[in-house]
């Protein structure tokens, strides 16, 4: 069985840009290539699974979203590390276009992203984790039946200070600042449950 972390993109493992398909606007988040380290060396298979309503709008295509992410494990490579598996949903139900006008299954916080990686990886959902900024992504992640962290870049401070205002703390089992303190986060709970 594969302990999987699953990541969102946007706002989670690379800076917020409104529709990103471009190399050149890609960016990583602080830390993040080091904290990808640290899971894929303690036998987390990385995979990332990303809405991608910018295709069904027209504003790029899958093939971007695809150059795209072999830049991200281009760039990930002089770490030592690398994404095992990229899923996205193309589609959306109200501004897609042709054939992504669609009510999908994929778009999170469905989980068909989620059973599309299990074709690919054996997924150990009792070991196994979803890391993103937004609700949608923690929802997606527990209905999967993953632990779910929410982090605060990206959307994520926004979101959990408006929960904790409304009185109305969204469900996640973790809020971490950044990816590096989720990836610490998962690695203490790994040693804490390797010692029960």
């Amino acid at each position: 069985m594969d302990k999987v972390v699953f990541l969102d993109r946007d706002g989670t493992i690379n800076e917020e840009v409104h529709y990103l398909y471009r190399p050149e606007d890609f960016k990583f988040l602080p830390g993040v290539p080091e904290a990808l380290k640290m899971l894929t060396d303690s036998g987390y298979k990385l995979v990332v699974v990303t809405n991608q309503a910018g295709v069904a709008r027209g504003y790029y295509s899958e093939a971007d979203v695809v150059k795209l992410h072999g830049y991200v494990n281009e760039l990930l490579k002089p770490y030592g590390t690398g994404i095992h598996g990229f899923y996205y949903c193309p589609h959306h139900p109200e501004h897609g276009k042709g054939r992504y006008k669609t009510v999908c299954g994929c778009r999170k916080p469905g989980i068909g992203l989620f059973e599309q990686a299990e074709k690919d990886f054996s997924v150990d959902k009792s070991a196994s984790y979803m890391i993103g900024d937004k609700l949608l992504d923690v929802e997606a992640g527990k209905r999967y039946g993953v632990t779910s962290i929410l982090v605060g870049t990206g959307y994520g401070a926004g979101y959990r200070r408006q929960a904790e205002e409304a009185g109305t703390l969204p469900e996640y089992d973790c809020y971490a600042e950044n990816l590096t303190e989720a990836a610490r986060w998962i690695l203490q709970r790994d040693e804490d449950i390797a010692k029960r």
